[in-house]
């Protein structure tokens, strides 16, 4: 058992830091999450402020938009010239995807300087991307109804894990020091 430990002391440590990351940031999150129910951002701030930005993008495009407040439910209505089409709930606004890539980022270690800014500029890059995802998404939608469920469930989770999965790749391969500790 001890030989099996010392020979894959590296992928233990990558799976016990990779869970211990993702569990303490997805805890916080439900922390905030919960902190919010009685805020002046509905549904919370970070959800309002991706429903309005995703709608200013929409609205540069030329479209007419508004995002107002779902009265039955955590989320915000996004309505593209007056016709209701799609939610932004809480799993919409890229914070679970920006925990799952932080946790993988801090668990292939790196030197502290490159591992902070490559966890900021990718989560920046993943948080505009969820931007225009959801922009593209809705005038998808609302020009082409019949090809909503394919849209939503298929195509734009493709692009945003696509993007997640070339960061990580990125990292791995450029500044990643557990790699470079292998070779």
């Amino acid at each position: 058992m001890k030989e099996l430990v010392i020979k894959y002391k590296s992928v233990i440590k990558f799976i016990l830091t990779f869970l211990l990351v993702y569990i303490s940031l997805s805890v916080v999150y439900k922390f905030y999450l919960d902190a919010s129910k009685d805020s002046v951002y509905y549904p919370d701030y970070i959800t309002n402020l991706v429903a309005v930005q995703s709608a200013d993008l929409i609205d540069i495009l030329g479209y007419d938009v508004q995002v107002v407040p779902h009265p039955d439910e955590p989320s915000m209505k996004l309505i593209i010239n007056d016709v209701y089409l799609a939610r932004i709930v809480e799993g919409c606004n890229s914070i679970s995807v920006i925990i799952l890539f932080v946790s993988f980022i801090l668990a292939f270690s790196g030197k502290p300087k490159p591992t902070f800014l490559f966890i900021l500029s990718g989560s920046v890059i993943i948080y505009v991307v969820n931007l225009v995802r959801i922009a593209v998404l809705s005038i998808g939608i609302y020009h082409y109804p019949e090809k909503s469920e394919i849209l939503h469930t298929v195509v734009f989770p493709g692009i945003i894990y696509g993007i997640v999965f070339l960061l990580w790749i990125v990292w791995v391969n450029r500044f990643s020091s557990m790699i470079k500790k292998n070779e």
